[in-house]
C-alpha cells in the first residue's frame, strides 16, 4: 500500500492541483515527506518554516491580534498560517501546523505534545484539529507530520471526481 505522502501526490498530479506548508514544530518535516515522492516538484512549489512569531506574521500574514490573543499555539493561529501560506503561494491547498513539542513548556490548558493542525482550500475548506502526543519531540513531529497528510487525504477523498 502506497505511502500517505505516495498517494497525495498521485492525487494532486492527477487533479493538476498543488499544495504547501506552513510548519512550525515539525521544522518542515512535513514538507521533507512530500518532497520525498519524485516528481512533487509539480505539486509542491514549496513551503515556510515559522518557528517564531515573527515569521508567522510577517511571512504569513498571521495578525498580530491572533498571537497576543490566543498565541502563537492556537488554532486561530493554524488555520491563519494555512490561510497564509496558501495565499503566499497561490497554491490551491495549504497545511500548516503549530504546536508545543517538549521536553518543557505548555500548561494547564495547552499541555506539551499539543498541536493544532489546520487545512486551507481554493474552493473553501477548512478545517482545524487539536490533538496532544504523549511521546518525545522526534515522536511528535512524526505523528503530527502523519496527521496533517491524514488530513489533506480526507480532504482530496471527499472531493474525489
Amino acid at each position: 500500500m502506497a505511502r500517505a505522502e505516495e498517494r497525495i501526490g498521485e492525487l494532486l498530479t492527477d487533479r493538476k492541483q498543488t499544495i504547501v506548508t506552513a510548519e512550525s514544530t515539525t521544522g518542515g518535516y512535513i514538507g521533507h515527506l512530500l518532497n520525498n515522492v519524485a516528481g512533487s516538484s509539480r505539486y509542491h512549489p514549496g513551503g515556510v518554516v515559522a518557528y517564531a512569531s515573527k515569521p508567522k506574521i510577517e511571512l504569513l500574514k498571521v495578525p498580530e491580534s491572533i498571537i497576543k490573543g490566543g498565541g502563537s499555539v492556537s488554532a486561530q493561529c493554524a488555520l491563519a498560517m494555512a490561510q497564509g501560506v496558501r495565499a503566499l503561494f497561490d497554491a490551491d491547498i495549504g497545511v500548516a501546523e503549530t504546536g508545543i513539542a517538549g521536553p518543557s513548556g505548555g500548561s494547564a490548558e495547552k499541555p506539551r505534545g499539543t498541536v493544532f493542525i489546520a487545512i486551507s482550500t481554493r474552493d473553501g475548506y477548512e478545517l482545524i484539529e487539536r490533538n496532544v502526543w504523549d511521546t518525545d519531540r522526534i515522536g511528535f513531529k512524526e505523528r503530527t507530520a502523519e496527521a496533517v497528510l491524514a488530513l489533506v487525504e480526507h480532504y482530496l477523498d471527499r472531493r474525489a471526481p
